[in-house]
């Protein structure tokens, strides 16, 4: 396989991420413990609708992921809302969490694969 196409699946791969994670698992709330991460860290009350509307950003991550606008500023924004969300969840409700402290294990390896497709394995052409 080439860079170009490892560029481009890692992106779709990326894009997916934010797709299942958004719209399976906050818009659609087939994953309900997402919403019960949501409403003990910032509360019961709009925990539903703050849940949804989560959803809905990291929907259009994964748009903003697949249009190749700006990639390295997406990158940055990736990290730095991958790490946030999950050192909040580390500190905050790990029992809730479905890898308990070993999420941010997966976080960290998702966040290595964002910077290496942005900052290392980008084609020239696209630099």
């Amino acid at each position: 396989m080439g860079r170009q196409q490892l560029y481009t699946y890692s992106g779709y791969l990326i894009a997916l991420v934010w797709f299942i994670n958004g719209l399976l698992c906050k818009v659609l709330g087939l994953v309900p413990r997402h919403e019960m991460i949501v409403s003990k860290i910032l509360g019961a009350e709009y925990a539903h609708w703050l849940t949804v509307g989560i959803g809905f950003s990291e929907i259009l991550m994964g748009v903003w992921v697949l249009s190749g606008i700006a990639p390295r500023l997406n990158a940055i924004a990736q990290i730095g809302i991958v790490l946030t969300m999950n050192v909040l969840e580390f500190a905050l409700v790990p029992d809730l969490l479905l890898w308990g402290h070993f999420n941010m294990l997966f976080a960290l390896l998702f966040v290595l694969l964002v910077y290496y497709r942005a900052f290392k394995l980008k084609p020239a052409a696209h630099a």
